[in-house]
């Protein structure tokens, strides 16, 4: 039987995570007392074999002080048969405050205080279960779908668990460079396909504009140079335990060049078995140079 603790930062999509188990034909059961876990287990386990192969078991900081057994818990049902694993999602403290501010909802530590007091305090209660964790993934970028196809991955397919998040993001400076660019890169140097009339209209996803700005050695130099760069830094954002890196590629309208380069760095780093990657082009669809 795989049974799969599923736990995190209130607001990382918990529930969420937990409906698409239960799409993928697990057994879920959310918010069960941790207490009550040993004995839930043996339930299933006298239900006889091939009854229930596949279950998860929503658990968070709502458990109060008994979340502080769950480890003992866990030691306890590993029978033979049993594959216990846990499922960790999280995200950065202001995408949280912004998810509780749009459904109006209340953190469960803060109280009557302000939300990013309660998720501070969320975090220290749940740091030693996130180093415990098997999975940990980061919901602070990822669309519905993504989560969805990363879960599949994991649960279903059972290919090899990726924690490190890589996100490619073109952005034009003349709309500000993004706030969770962990790198950043200017290709304004690139000559600008803007200048030329019939690309004007076009962006970066479109191979003529494509073919113009790699058509330049700067532009196969820039490249080159790029990937070495962070080929060298995604083990070691590994090694230190990172799982989100967004790597941005601006030029001064975010349509052409930064486009252009930013899809030529995801080809050259796609296909990996060490990390996830994923591209998003921020300002493709605003009218600039």
């Amino acid at each position: 039987m795989r049974f799969v603790i599923v736990t995190g930062m209130s607001g990382a999509g918990k529930s969420t995570a937990l409906k698409m188990l239960e799409d993928m034909e697990y057994f879920c059961v959310d918010n069960l007392p941790v207490p009550l876990i040993e004995k839930f287990i043996q339930i299933i386990r006298d239900s006889g074999p091939g009854e229930i192969e596949r279950v998860a078991v929503g658990i968070d900081v709502r458990s109060g002080k008994s979340l502080d057994e769950l480890e003992s818990v866990l030691e306890k049902i590993k029978y033979p048969g049993t594959k216990v694993e846990i499922l960790f999602l999280d995200a950065e403290d202001k995408a949280l405050v912004k998810r509780y501010k749009e459904t109006r909802r209340s953190h469960p530590l803060a109280g009557s205080g302000r939300v990013d007091e309660g998720i501070k305090k969320e975090r220290e209660r749940l740091k030693d279960l996130k180093q415990y964790a098997d999975y940990i993934l980061d919901t602070s970028k990822l669309l519905t779908r993504e989560l969805r196809e990363e879960l599949e991955k994991i649960f279903v397919e059972n290919v090899k668990f990726r924690n490190l998040m890589v996100t490619v993001l073109s952005f034009g400076f003349k709309y500000g460079i993004p706030q969770d660019a962990d790198l950043v890169f200017d290709v304004r140097f690139l000559p600008n396909p803007y200048y030329i009339e019939q690309l004007r209209p076009l962006s970066g996803n479109d191979q003529p504009v494509r073919d113009y700005v790699m058509g330049f050695d700067l532009a196969h130099e820039f490249s080159d140079k790029l990937e070495d760069m962070i080929r060298f830094l995604i083990p070691n954002y590994i090694a230190e335990g990172k799982t989100q890196l967004v790597i941005g590629v601006g030029c001064t309208g975010g349509k052409h060049r930064s486009v252009t380069l930013a899809n030529e760095l995801y080809r050259r780093l796609d296909k990996s078995e060490e990390y996830g990657l994923r591209i998003e082009h921020r300002d493709i669809e605003k009218d600039g140079k």
